[in-house]
């Protein structure tokens, strides 16, 4: 279970029993690629970057871009950077999900997030080794302790780097209740067992498909990936015991925050 401290980062979740043996080498290579594609892809998106903080500066009030803490692998805090798609303090009341047709939103961060531009600087988080090109999605590290509550296996999705695509990401819409989180949890895990430079492939090549709004079914057919978990599965739907039955929990678990997905 994760123990919550504060460090100079802020917030940070010290989880025992994450850390785990590997293949040195192969996590060498896995950097190594990284590097060399992000490097790779900056060079194609620079001038899309800049024109989209461009127009996020002229648009509305505040930076273009904006970082914020997340838990990264074995539970190391990081700042995350993303083209800032909302209004200036649009969390004056702390952390809040977002749900569809949310007015906290810019128009242009609309189109920023439909065409998941606003994701391209995470390129840097990758850069500086915080993240890898494919993994699952880092999250914050106040709302990390509440989903561990209700989701025990939550914490091993922390044992790879979290990615700025991956096979949840490419599966599954972004979260709007902790259902889709726990659906969510099946694919991490998926991916965390069963991890290769080949399912690695297919995911970054299934991502195209996912930008150009291909349904999920559809690439978990083509990819061969597993079938996204149902909605009306009872073993992911089914009520939770205790964990989420402070009110301020359950606040939290049922929105969706700015960043996720």
């Amino acid at each position: 279970m994760a123990e919550i401290t504060k460090d100079a980062c802020g917030w940070h979740v010290r989880q025992e029993g994450l850390v785990r043996p590997i293949d040195r080498r192969t996590d060498q290579i896995r950097v190594i690629v990284d590097t060399l594609l992000a490097l790779t892809i900056l060079v194609g998106v620079t001038p899309i970057i800049l024109l989209s903080l461009i127009l996020v500066r002229i648009t509305s009030r505040g930076p273009a871009i904006y970082a914020q803490k997340r838990l990264g692998r074995n539970g190391r805090c990081f700042m995350i950077y993303k083209i800032r798609t909302m209004y200036q303090n649009s969390e004056p009341n702390g952390p809040r999900w977002c749900v569809p047709g949310d007015r906290r939103v810019t128009p242009v961060g609309r189109l920023l997030r439909w065409t998941h531009l606003d994701e391209l600087p995470q390129l840097f988080n990758v850069l500086q080794g915080d993240m890898s090109l494919i993994g699952p999605r880092p999250e914050r590290p106040e709302i990390v302790a509440q989903l561990e509550r209700a989701l025990p296996d939550y914490q091993r999705r922390h044992v790879v780097r979290p990615g700025l695509t991956g096979l949840a990401q490419v599966l599954q819409a972004p979260d709007t209740d902790l259902g889709m989180v726990r659906r969510k949890l099946t694919l991490d895990l998926h991916y965390v067992d069963s991890r290769s430079f080949w399912l690695d492939l297919r995911i970054l090549l299934a991502t195209v498909l996912h930008v150009l709004n291909i349904p999920s079914a559809r690439i978990a057919q083509i990819f061969r990936f597993p079938k996204p978990p149902d909605e009306t599965d009872e073993r992911l739907s089914a009520p939770l015991e205790g964990a989420v039955a402070a009110p301020q929990i359950r606040q939290r678990l049922t929105t969706v925050p700015e960043a996720i997905g």
